[in-house]
Order: C-alpha cells, then sequence, then structure tokens
C-alpha cells in the first residue's frame, strides 16, 4: 500500500512489476492523474486508488508492505496527526509488515542557501524556501508553466521520529541516509524502514 500515492510516481512502476498495489491520497485530483497514468501504463488493473486521508486510510485489507515516499509525512504538522498516521499504517500492516518513508531536517547551510529566494530546480520550475526554525515550518512555493501552488512541511528531529514510530507500535529496523541504503550520519535526509512489532 502507498499512503500519499499522489499520481503514481512509486505505484505504477511497481504495478509494471506485476505487483498489486492500493494507493490512498487526500486529494481527488492526483488520484485522476494516477488512473489516467496507469491507464497509459496498461497497469490500472494491479492499482486500487481510494480518495482518504494518512490518518485514517479507508483500508481494511492488512498488507506486508506500507510505503509513504516524497516526504507525505511532513504535511502533517502536529505531532497527535502524525502519530495517528503511523499508528494507522501500523494497523495495516500485518505481524511483521514494514512501514518505509522519508522525511528531512533541513541543515544549517541549506535554509541559508534557499530561505527567501526563487531557485531554478528544473527549466521553467522555480521554487522557493521559506524557512521558520522556530516552528520548525517550511513554506514551499513552486511555480511553473502549467501554474503555481504552496504547501507547507513541518519536521523533525530523527530521535522524535523514533519516538513516535515506537509509540505507534513500530521497532525500527533501519534509518538510512539515503535511498541507497548508504548510513545515516547526520545529514539532511532519513530513510526509516520500521516493523509491527
Amino acid at each position: 500500500m502507498e499512503l500519499g500515492v499522489g499520481t503514481g510516481r512509486i505505484a505504477i512502476p511497481i504495478a509494471r512489476a506485476g505487483v498489486r498495489v492500493i494507493g490512498v491520497d487526500s486529494s481527488a485530483g492526483m488520484l485522476e492523474v494516477c488512473r489516467a497514468e496507469a491507464e497509459r501504463a496498461g497497469v490500472a488493473a494491479l492499482l486500487d486508488l481510494r480518495l482518504g486521508d494518512l490518518r485514517e486510510p479507508p483500508v481494511a485489507e492488512r498488507v506486508d508492505l506500507v510505503v509513504c515516499p516524497f516526504r507525505a509525512l511532513l504535511h502533517l504538522h502536529t505531532d497527535a496527526d502524525r502519530l495517528a498516521a503511523l499508528r494507522a499504517a501500523c494497523g495495516l500492516l500485518e505481524p511483521g509488515g514494514r512501514l518505509a518513508f522519508d522525511v528531512f531536517e533541513p541543515s544549517p547551510e541549506d535554509v541559508e542557501d534557499t530561505h527567501a529566494r526563487w531557485i531554478e530546480r528544473e527549466p521553467g520550475i522555480f521554487e522557493r524556501a521559506d524557512w521558520d526554525l522556530n516552528a520548525r515550518m517550511l513554506t514551499l512555493s513552486v511555480r511553473g508553466p502549467e501554474g503555481a501552488t504552496t504547501m507547507v512541511l513541518a519536521w523533525l528531529s530523527p530521535p522524535e521520529w523514533r519516538d513516535l514510530l515506537e509509540r505507534a507500535g513500530f521497532e525500527v529496523d533501519a534509518l538510512y541516509g539515503w535511498f541507497d541504503a548508504r548510513p545515516y550520519t547526520g545529514g539532511e535526509d532519513a530513510v526509516w524502514i520500521a516493523r509491527r512489532a
């Protein structure tokens, strides 16, 4: 299952490998794009897309793996909401099933280099980061040829994520510094693998 399935950037390649995916997202528009992309890729029959919230996913089935990529958990701004989402993910897993997700905690250098500046991340795609270090909130604005949007992300430190995972019923299997499984050494990015206890 993928929580925060969005447009299917992860779910569609998984389905191409022959794996059935339940995808949950709170955006009906994202799910429409995902359905269309799955049709084009010929994998629509392997994707079960559902409109819902990370804190209360509309899923009765139990699965072996829940993924929540692209820092989707950072859209939750309180520990109560984060804990609700993690407990929901734990409840969806078979005993011993795993949760994988990624988050970040910005470095002082990243904040200094990007704060309140428009930066072209891809040709024609500009991004502006407005950091509130006291609140630990990032207001991220993105604009491009097809429009503009703004989102607010809230970060935690790795010890705080570990505490929430344990309170939600998980045991941490691994904490990596990137998707290539390099050891976490205190950098910005954190990739968590946790097992239902």
